[in-house]
């Protein structure tokens, strides 16, 4: 009779855990299953699309490279360095073999020279017909506070990071616009987001870029074309390396936060997720930026507090 008992009161727990949670749980697995089928779906139709990368020479341009490729797109390599983009080709032929899309196209370009972009999209235009996805990834980084940042720096970072992957999306537009089907696809920052001290130039150029991209998504739509804004955290790249101090020197440090942040290669698989599941904006990072930029919009007073002891340290050192 206890055994009984108790495979009663059993029965009838699970069959109250499954009337309360059930009618919750099975809208979120369907929807669950449903953004997968889709992802899938888009993920196929990445196969023979015409994929232009800036600062594919190194970092995350990189490894966007490799898994654009893998996904067998049709590849160009855009940046200044022509020796590293020539390397990039190399491994991705050698790396990738037996991958069957076009061998990628190498395209040396500088976003601070705005006069060239519309003839290096015209060169990609002539050999592929079309550009379906640009990747605005290229751009430099800069270590300074508002104060001591010359003029020069600033307009320098805005001209790169800003500027240039405008001009460059402004020259793809025409062609995606003629077909009704493109995509935009720009790597922001979490620092686009949300502003932290010694980083004023970098994060202006970053929050520009967000108000372009909520203007333009709105704007193309009607065409077809679709705009995804990534916003990563710190990526494990040579960005530090590579950034500016405020008088325009190189700053030829491997910042700690750099050094122990994503993977290029997992943020470039994140992003290509992100591009089959058709999201518009979303933030790749950990809980602490997340928490940031959730605390500036709830609890400024709290997020301004922080910022002020955070510079009050960086200043002290």
């Amino acid at each position: 009779m206890k055994n009984l008992a108790e495979r009663s009161a059993g029965s009838l727990y699970w069959w109250l855990l499954a009337t309360l949670f059930l009618p919750i749980a099975i809208p979120g697995l369907v929807l669950k299953l449903l953004t997968m089928m889709k992802e899938q779906r888009n993920a196929r139709h990445l196969n023979g699309k015409v994929v232009l990368i800036t600062g594919a020479s190194s970092g995350l341009g990189e490894a966007l490279a490799h898994s654009f490729f893998l996904a067998g797109c049709k590849v160009v390599l855009a940046a200044r360095r022509k020796d590293e983009l020539e390397r990039v080709r190399k491994d991705l032929l050698e790396l990738h073999a037996t991958v069957p899309t076009h061998p990628p196209i190498i395209l040396p370009l500088d976003l601070s020279d705005l006069n060239s972009i519309g003839g290096k999209v015209q060169s990609v235009l002539e050999i592929h017909g079309a550009i379906d996805i640009l990747v605005n990834n290229g751009g430099i980084s800069v270590r300074g506070d508002a104060l001591s940042t010359a003029i020069d720096v600033d307009i320098r970072i805005m001209l790169v990071n800003y500027f240039g992957s405008v001009a460059l999306t402004k020259a793809c537009l025409p062609s995606m616009m003629a077909r009704k089907e493109g995509r935009i696809v720009s790597i922001s920052s979490v620092q686009g987001k949300f502003a932290i001290p010694h980083r004023s130039a970098y994060s202006a150029s970053k929050h520009a870029m967000q108000a372009f991209c909520d203007s333009l998504r709105a704007e193309v739509a009607k065409d077809n074309i679709k705009v995804t804004l990534i916003s990563p955290g710190y990526i494990n790249t040579a960005l530090s390396l590579n950034a500016l101090t405020g008088t325009g020197a190189s700053y030829g440090k491997m910042d700690a936060a750099t050094a122990g942040g994503a993977s290029p290669q997992d943020t470039a698989s994140s992003i290509l997720k992100a591009i089959a599941r058709d999201e518009k904006d979303i933030m790749l990072a950990p809980i602490a930026p997340r928490a940031a930029y959730w605390l500036r919009h709830l609890a400024p007073s709290v997020y301004f507090w922080i910022m002020k002891k955070r510079a009050e340290k960086l200043n002290s050192t």
